[in-house]
């Protein structure tokens, strides 16, 4: 038993009777903002420097995103040269709006106004900590000291503004956060949000942005939810507010208590791209922008180059994005299950003849070619595939299409290569399988030299094919000239001249693996053996007639073969 959780409060529910959230759908994106470079700068072990900041910021604008938090331009000379190097280097598109944080505390709101200088359209974004935990343990306050504190920052910042207005024309939008929104009394979370909203003048023309931070994430998502909707039914002058989401991953539900905050009402999300930030991190607005993208909503960002994202993440961070990260992650469209490879497969062929206008595929919740995956392989091969990887990868990689039933033969020949090997087969490695075992077996009879043609009839009479051939076996060679009513027949009537009389035909199936005037087609063959056992041969050759031909002597060598082991 684990004693140590008897020291924890579980996290009070909300009374909010007829909640409405759960009955909702998300139908539209929010208002996005990145805070990569403030929040998710500030978690790193090693912050990134100024040129990597520009670097970062740009690939925020390409994305799509128009709120972009730069910094903490008060809290130190790094964070306020970053904004200023925006600035002054023009790098600031017209249509993006920079945000910058600071606390309310009038010294620091002093140094931020000096560090906007220059700006076209900014978001003065500021905070103070409401929470039952800090007004007890940090600040030893009451909640109207905790008011207060807001209130005066929320009159200083709004006489500098109009001041900065006047003089330069600068626009300038306000965002007020109550830190640890989600500790604090639901009733106090208002009362002090609607009294910053009567300081800054908040009209339904200029709406003030209020942050509600879920900090230290405590409880379940639906909790959450709970909140934000518990806030805008109690908000007086609702309409002259823009309810903003900034949640933490504490419990690893960061998405998910985001998604649910949107259905109770929120209209804007603040977080971090692959969802870094302090502790475990921020919501991660990729995998929120994705998740709205497969429900048919567009999300206003754009994720078509994820892996240059990722690129440019990971080099700036210093960060990895794992494996495993939805929709970004290396491994996130790769199938190593058998039966996934198999659904996978089923899934493709069916897309490609049906012509459906919706993705439905198994096991693959977006197209992988939407985020810039289209020449990554979804299906690879390890101990645990089966016969439809094996497939999958001849098709895709090397335009081999194996019939069905040959499929757990080939299937069960990768398998012990990877079992063998005690690792997983790159697709070479899969054809160089099929090669060896199927187009290079030449033993026991080899078909050293050979001749096709047709002799026609009298018009009305079926031709007559034949076949001359030299096949070698037993160390001697063997001529061989036989007709029949096509290449098929013609070549078996040839084997029986040698004796070679046992082996039924089964099956045939062909097609070309390559276009132009170099193309050859493959045919495989099934032939069942004089044991009554089924045995695939595969040929390959410029002439769809040879290529048969060369088939049925690879099925009948690869009988053989198995014969000799089992003896």
């Amino acid at each position: 038993m684990y004693e140590g959780c008897h020291k924890y409060r579980p996290f009070p529910p909300i009374d909010l009777p007829g909640r409405e959230w759960p009955g909702k759908t998300l139908q539209k994106a929010p208002t996005w903002c990145s805070v990569d470079l403030r929040d998710g700068n500030q978690a790193l072990v090693d912050p990134m420097n100024l040129e990597e900041k520009l670097l970062f910021f740009q690939t925020l604008v390409e994305i799509g995103f128009r709120e972009i938090e730069v910094g903490f331009p008060s809290a130190s000379e790094t964070e306020y040269e970053i904004l200023r190097a925006l600035i002054e280097r023009d790098l600031i598109p017209d249509d993006v709006t920079v945000q910058v944080l600071v606390q309310a505390r009038p010294h620091l709101i002093q140094k931020t106004f000096e560090a906007i200088r220059g700006a076209k359209n900014v978001i003065m974004h500021f905070y103070n900590s409401t929470s039952t935990l800090q007004r007890k343990v940090v600040f030893h306050t009451d909640m109207q000291g905790v008011v207060d504190i807001a209130v005066e920052g929320a009159r200083l910042i709004r006489r500098l503004t109009e001041e900065e207005v006047a003089r330069s024309g600068m626009k300038i939008r306000y965002e007020y956060s109550p830190e640890s929104f989600s500790g604090t009394e639901m009733d106090n979370a208002v009362w002090i949000c609607e009294r910053v909203m009567e300081e800054l003048g908040a009209t339904p023309e200029k709406k003030v942005i209020l942050n509600l931070p879920n900090t230290v994430e405590g409880s379940t998502p639906n909790c959450h939810a709970d909140q934000i909707e518990y806030f805008c039914r109690h908000l007086k002058n609702r309409e002259s507010a823009i309810i903003s989401l900034h949640t933490h991953n504490d419990r690893g539900t960061a998405v998910a208590a985001t998604e649910l905050g949107l259905l109770a009402g929120a209209e804007r999300v603040e977080g971090t791209i692959f969802g870094n930030g302090e502790r475990t991190g921020n919501a991660d607005l990729m995998v929120l922008a994705m998740n709205l993208y497969t429900q048919g909503v567009d999300p206003g960002l754009d994720f078509r180059h994820m892996n240059h994202i990722r690129e440019v993440y990971e080099k700036c961070t210093k960060m990895k994005v794992h494996e495993r990260h939805p929709y970004a992650g290396a491994l996130v469209f790769t199938a190593f299950s058998g039966s996934h490879q198999d659904a996978i497969k089923k899934g493709v062929d069916f897309m490609a003849k049906s012509g459906s206008p919706y993705w439905e595929v198994p096991y693959l919740p977006i197209d992988p070619a939407d985020v810039g995956r289209e020449y990554e392989p979804v299906i690879r091969i390890n101990s645990q595939s089966g016969k439809g990887g094996a497939a999958f990868i001849m098709q895709q990689n090397f335009g081999f299409t194996l019939p069905k039933a040959m499929q757990p033969e080939f299937g069960a020949i990768v398998k012990a290569a990877c079992d063998e090997a005690g690792r997983e087969l790159k697709p070479q490695e899969v054809f160089d399988l099929f090669d060896r075992e199927y187009l290079q077996i030449h033993r026991p009879y080899n078909l050293k030299k050979y001749r096709l043609y047709e002799e026609s009839h009298a018009e009305g009479e079926p031709a007559v094919v034949h076949f001359e051939g030299n096949l070698r076996f037993h160390h001697e060679d063997h001529e061989v000239n036989a007709t029949g009513n096509g290449p098929i027949d013609a070549f078996f009537q040839a084997l029986g001249q040698v004796g070679i009389t046992d082996y039924r035909f089964v099956s045939y199936q062909e097609h070309a693996v390559s276009t132009g005037a170099d193309s050859k087609a493959i045919s495989y063959i099934e032939l069942r053996t004089p044991h009554g056992e089924s045995v695939f041969g595969a040929g390959l050759d410029a002439n769809i007639s040879m290529a048969s031909i060369k088939g049925i002597i690879c099925a009948i060598n690869r009988a053989k073969k198995k014969e000799s082991a089992g003896a």
